[in-house]
Order: structure tokens, then sequence, then C-alpha cells
């Protein structure tokens, strides 16, 4: 909230949590990534068979390409330029 607020992004304009939300509808409807991965890296609980919530090493690789993905769309390409 403070980096959103430091950057001149009002209450009004947007928040952290739309920023997430923003985020885990994108990945899941546009880059089509499994739910579970996002869930993971969002750091929600969840839910499965033994009731493991917030295991953080799971999925490692195929989530480092997905926040790739996530930084190439939000970060123009800087070399582009």
């Amino acid at each position: 909230l403070q980096a959103f607020r430091a950057c001149g992004v009002t209450r009004e304009e947007a928040s952290p949590h739309g920023f997430r939300a923003s985020g885990r509808t994108i990945l899941a409807e546009v880059f089509k990534y499994r739910i579970d991965w996002i869930e993971h890296q969002l750091a929600h609980k969840v839910r499965d068979p033994n009731g493991t919530a917030y295991n953080r090493t799971e999925f490692l690789n195929e989530r480092r390409a997905m926040l790739q993905a996530w930084a190439d769309l939000i970060v123009p390409d800087l070399e582009a330029n």
C-alpha cells in the first residue's frame, strides 16, 4: 500500500488487492496458467486432499515462467527503444 501511495496512486484509483485480482484473472484467462500455480504464487491457501497450504516450493519453474510472462506484459520492452 505504501508503494502505491509513494507512486502517487490514490485509494480511488487502485488498491493492492485489486492489482492482485487483475493479475490472477489475466494469468488464468488470458495466459491460461493453472489456477494452482497462480494461487501458490499469491500465497493463498490451496485446498487439496492433504490440507497443505502456503507451500512456496511447489511449481517453482512453472511459476518463474508465469511471472516472466506477467513482467513482459506490464513492463515495456526497454531494449526495443
